[in-house]
């Protein structure tokens, strides 16, 4: 479920961003390298949310149960969409992270990589996409 920039809107959207690259090939390297070696892997938002192959149940009902959009891009789609913030972009951001795209604004960081690399378990990034939800609606 991928969004271009371009388009606005009126609900809020969380962009979630892996620090990974599309394909199957990249899945299975990240997939061996995050049951051989966690401690060295660079993506803590799939972490988080996957298990070995495939996104933890938890996590999937948590975001489709919120009332904000949630879009959900790799490194490689993610500055293809937003080249601004992607890769070499001028406003890169550092990867894992979890931006938050609100109408007539500019998309920002709501939970940045090393927030995210400090994270114990996904209850505790789903406490925290609340809170911060919460915080922006006021």
């Amino acid at each position: 479920m991928f969004m271009s920039q371009g388009s606005r809107h009126d609900r809020t959207r969380l962009i979630c961003v892996y620090n990974a690259d599309t394909g199957l090939i990249e899945a299975l390297m990240h997939a061996v390298h995050k049951a051989v070696r966690p401690e060295t892997y660079p993506c803590s938002l799939c972490a988080l949310t996957y298990g070995a192959v495939s996104m933890r149940g938890d996590w999937k009902a948590f975001w489709q149960g919120l009332e904000a959009e949630v879009d959900f891009y790799h490194r490689d789609d993610f500055t293809q969409d937003f080249p601004k913030y992607g890769v070499g972009g001028s406003r890169e951001v550092a990867l894992p992270v979890i931006m938050i795209d609100e109408a007539d604004a500019e998309p920002r960081v709501l939970i940045s990589d090393e927030d995210l690399d400090a994270m114990a378990d996904v209850e505790v990034l789903m406490a925290r996409v609340e809170r911060e939800l919460r915080a922006s609606a006021r």
